[in-house]
């Protein structure tokens, strides 16, 4: 089990308690969203806090919506949507002034909900850096414990031991007194001694740890003290492994965390052939339940971030509709005033949206050569480098389909046999035709239901993004290993792209051909991130309204 979920809890309720003490205005839904946190009701607190974050953003207050996005953030991570979490954790950086000390203990938060949402997503690198920024804004030292002791579990988990049992052993000598960070630090001080040297014996300062939590009865700590002793004794004593299994099950129970059910389950599964049946029934109908209500919640705040924007653009497009009716009006009486100098203005206008136009349609024909010829001349010549045997006529097809579809361009003629191809198979054809000995290509989530209902004209942006992507990294990544990976949540498309290439930094983004990506990407209302922060790589998220 994660040994930071304790120290996650104390932070985040430590941090809600802080409501609106730095508001100039009243506003009910933040009040509100804090009193269903109270009552462990995150659904509701995240739609309160989405509507809080709305009237502060009216009101220009800029540290209060931040906030809001920051408890957002926190509700996702804490309901398993980390990518989500970290997302919104991101968004909430900007709203805040890392010279102004007022503000260091939401900073604070924030870096420690994008530290343990990195961690779960397994991207230690970028968790073991916002747990040292978490630690650079912690105004207090019960704070610096959590980011300490948050740092500390992250090396842990990427075998880093030595650099974990150095920072446990700082939290152990300052935290002697404290019932709670004390057995929890000796836990994890030899967790980690044992993992660095299996010839270590841990039971001692684990049992001491365990007593300690019994009598202040921690139960969160108990839990994660039978879940330790389990796994010392599985490959030592299975009937003391079983027993310390059992008390965690029944344990996690109590404090109703069905992930460390789950995990106690699955201890005893292994370890105790009788019941194996039985606790095998058990484990399967709690993962599903806790999958079903992770997937609703995941649908539930997507489509509450949905709904808010689109609420948002009706009212743009209000004010808009607004604005150019007013105009209307002026460009009327201004008619009436002066027709003949207004008539040669317009005059004039239309003479440069003419020429606009005419050079706007060159672009646009310029860009669809580039698609159809360039692309398509390149996906060939991508088949005949990667296959050792080549079929002549195949490939004079697909020269002759290339040359086809460059002559239809003239004539702006629709193809309708695209139409009535399944989508999802044309995609899964165009990443392994980039596939040969030295790179592998990878496809996940690619169904027809993925697809469902996507417009003829967003499954050609889509299809051109795709090969965009395999032709830079073709030429600039020197990868040989491409993943892709499609997600389909209520309304919206999510395409992930992986290499383990070279990379490329933020300033080279628009030299390496990726340029039209971005533009087709905001021709389908959808946004585009890269994350060059990765150590090895590139990692692109794609995501668009159907």
């Amino acid at each position: 089990m994660k040994s930071y979920i304790l120290f996650f809890i104390i932070f985040t309720l430590t941090y809600c308690s802080d409501k609106q003490k730095n508001s100039n205005e009243p506003n009910p839904y933040y009040d509100r969203a804090f009193e269903f946190l109270e009552k462990k009701n995150e659904d509701s607190a995240y739609v309160y806090f989405d509507k809080a974050k709305d009237i502060f953003e009216e009101h220009k207050n800029r540290v209060m919506e931040g906030k809001c996005l920051i408890n957002i953030a926190i509700i996702s991570t804490n309901k398993g949507d980390y990518y989500s979490g970290q997302l919104i954790s991101t968004q909430a950086i900007k709203y805040f002034n890392e010279n102004d000390k007022d503000q260091f203990s939401y900073i604070y938060s924030n870096y420690n909900n994008l530290g343990i949402s990195s961690d779960n997503l397994k991207d230690y690198k970028n968790a073991i850096r916002f747990h040292n920024l978490a630690l650079k804004f912690a105004n207090d030292e019960p704070n610096k414990i959590i980011a300490l002791n948050n740092l500390g579990n992250v090396y842990k988990e990427n075998k880093e031991y030595r650099q974990a049992i150095k920072i446990y052993k700082t939290i152990l000598t300052n935290s002697k007194s404290n019932n709670k960070t004390y057995p929890t630090a000796l836990t994890n001080l030899a967790v980690s001694k044992w993992l660095a040297n299996p010839n270590y014996n841990p039971e001692p300062d684990l049992l001491k740890a365990l007593k300690i939590r019994e009598i202040e009865n921690d139960l969160w700590g108990q839990n994660s003290s039978h879940s330790h002793l389990a796994d010392y004794f599985t490959n030592k004593n299975s009937e003391k492994a079983l027993f310390h299994a059992s008390k965690m099950y029944e344990v996690s129970k109590k404090i109703k965390s069905p992930d460390d059910q789950l995990e106690a389950l699955k201890k005893i599964i292994e370890l105790d052939s009788k019941s194996y049946k039985i606790s095998f029934q058990r484990y399967s109908k709690l993962e599903d339940s806790l999958q079903t209500v992770r997937n609703n919640s995941k649908n539930q705040f997507a489509l509450i971030r949905f709904d808010s924007e689109k609420l948002k653009t009706e009212n743009a497009e209000k004010e808009v509709g607004l604005i150019q009716r007013n105009i209307g009006l002026a460009a009327l009486s201004l008619l009436l005033i002066g027709g003949f100098f207004l008539y040669k203005r317009r005059k004039k206008r239309l003479q440069q949206e003419n020429e606009l136009k005419i050079k706007n349609n060159q672009l646009k024909l310029s860009k669809k050569v580039h698609d159809v010829v360039a692309n398509g001349i390149y996906q060939v010549m991508a088949k005949i480098e990667n296959q050792e045997n080549i079929d002549k006529n195949e490939m004079l097809d697909e020269l002759e389909f290339v040359y086809e579809k460059s002559r239809d361009i003239s004539y702006e003629k629709i193809d309708s046999k695209e139409e009535e191809e399944d989508f999802s198979k044309k995609i899964s054809e165009l990443i392994a035709s980039f596939k040969n000995e030295s790179i592998n290509t990878y496809v996940a989530g690619n169904d027809k239901t993925i697809w469902k209902d996507l417009k003829i004209s967003t499954q050609e942006e889509v299809y051109q993004i795709v090969r965009e992507l395999l032709v830079n990294m073709k030429k600039h990544s020197q990868a040989d290993r491409v993943v892709f990976k499609f997600e389909r949540i209520n309304n919206f498309i999510t395409i992930s792209y992986t290499d383990n290439g070279i990379g490329i930094s933020g300033e080279l983004i628009y030299k390496n051909g990726l340029t039209s990506t971005v533009s087709r990407i905001e021709n389908v209302h959808g946004e585009i991130i890269f994350d060059t922060e990765i150590e090895k790589g590139l990692k692109i998220t794609i995501s668009f309204p159907i």
